[in-house]
């Protein structure tokens, strides 16, 4: 390896139906199922997944690799200006990251990939998540047995995790309690309806509580969803901006998942420009809103960028990539033991390829997540190997990743 630099109960009558009617209609926007946490951590864990199979060599291409042009053909890149050291360079759609990297606060780890060896997308996002070492032999995520691990917000009642989405994703699904927030669809609820509702749920405790942290929760999340129509990542933006403000307050969630889809570039991938540039500006600009927005919980956070494999090295018959192996996976923040690259380099050689086609793992993503989770959360190493990620014991926690115990 080198481096370099549960659902509540009812209640009854026709009070119920009309509460019940009021919840579905005017308030739907007002009540994510994420309630505020007496957090029992201080460090800010991001867990950003890239759904779709990221193409690590555009992402950061291994330019200085004898045959990286060659391989790449026209997806090789020419604008290498972002470079980290005489090997490996930025996608010239990072430049935010690029200037974290300079504050070492960015480290990129490449040739990297979970166990799995198919090219399933649906396969291949299950074991990144439930992460064991076989598709669907988990009805849990790593994420959410992690959390049974930690030490427990002050209530029962509070979560010290959220997903960032409409539905949990499988990496946080489990026994221990977490939450949800999710932009609405719907125009927000003007001062004097949400007043109204709040008059309607003062008679019932539990419809009141519910509610009163639904707005804690938009209070901390509110000014973040404008523009996001015109980002390729749909709005990631706005979401980087909520997801800061949650993780940011006093009394918020610690750890939080984001999905991003799009990043399946079978055809007209694009180089220096194109779709997938789009999409990795659209990232990068999504990342500084998140780096911004955490405002001083920066310094405590540490942000995981991965994907659940890569893409082939050579370009297809449609000018993009097809389902690969190994790829690329990015940790920034503040707390982020940064300025490097942490990579053991197979080469682009058609010999040194994986069945001949895809770049060769040398570096299991589950070393990284182990590092991470140990040095920056404070977890158990025996917990990480006996109970988060069983049967891996070869894959040794990566040292060196944070600057937080």
């Amino acid at each position: 390896m080198s481096q370099s630099n549960p659902t509540p109960a009812p209640i009854g009558g026709t009070r119920r139906r009309f509460l019940q009617g009021v919840m579905a209609g005017a308030a739907i926007n007002l009540l994510p199922r994420f309630a505020v946490a007496s957090a029992a951590i201080d460090a800010r864990l991001v867990l950003v997944i890239l759904r779709g199979a990221l193409d690590g060599l555009a992402a950061v291409p291994a330019y200085g690799d004898p045959v990286y042009a060659v391989q790449r053909g026209e997806l090789a890149l020419s604008d290498l200006q972002l470079r980290l050291n005489d090997l490996f360079a930025l996608n010239p759609a990072f430049t935010h990251l690029y200037e974290r990297y300079r504050a070492r606060e960015l480290t990129v780890l490449h040739a990297v990939a979970s166990p799995y060896r198919e090219r399933s997308h649906f396969d291949g996002q299950d074991l990144l998540e439930n992460g064991t070492t076989q598709p669907m032999s988990a009805r849990d995520g790593w994420l959410n047995r992690l959390l049974r691990t930690l030490p427990s917000p002050a209530s029962h009642t509070e979560e010290l995790a959220v997903a960032i989405a409409q539905n949990i994703p499988l990496v946080l699904r489990g026994a221990a309690r977490v939450g949800s927030w999710a932009p609405s669809q719907l125009p927000p609820a003007d001062s004097d309806t949400l007043q109204r509702i709040a008059d309607l749920y003062s008679v019932d405790p539990l419809l009141s509580q519910r509610l009163q942290s639904a707005l804690a929760a938009n209070d901390m999340a509110s000014g973040g969803m404008s523009g996001g129509l015109r980002d390729p990542l749909g709005q990631f933006n706005g979401v980087a901006r909520a997801t800061g403000r949650l993780l940011s307050a006093q009394h918020g969630a610690r750890i939080a998942v984001i999905e991003l889809n799009g990043w399946d570039t079978h055809a007209n991938q694009g180089a220096d420009a194109g779709q997938l540039f789009n999409r990795l500006q659209a990232l990068d600009r999504g990342l500084e809103t998140l780096r911004t927005s955490l405002d001083a919980a920066w310094s405590k956070t540490a942000i995981m960028v991965v994907t659940e494999f890569g893409r082939t090295v050579a370009v297809n018959g449609t000018r993009g990539t097809d389902h690969g192996t190994a790829t690329c996976a990015l940790l920034v923040g503040g707390a982020v033991a940064g300025g490097k690259v942490i990579a053991d380099w197979p080469g682009l050689a058609k010999s040194a390829l994986y069945q001949g086609r895809d770049l060769q793992p040398t570096l299991d993503l589950r070393s990284v997540f182990k590092g991470v989770l140990t040095q920056h959360l404070g977890a158990s190493p025996r917990d990480l190997e006996q109970q988060v990620f069983p049967d891996s014991r070869a894959a040794k926690p990566l040292a060196g990743l944070t600057r937080m115990a």
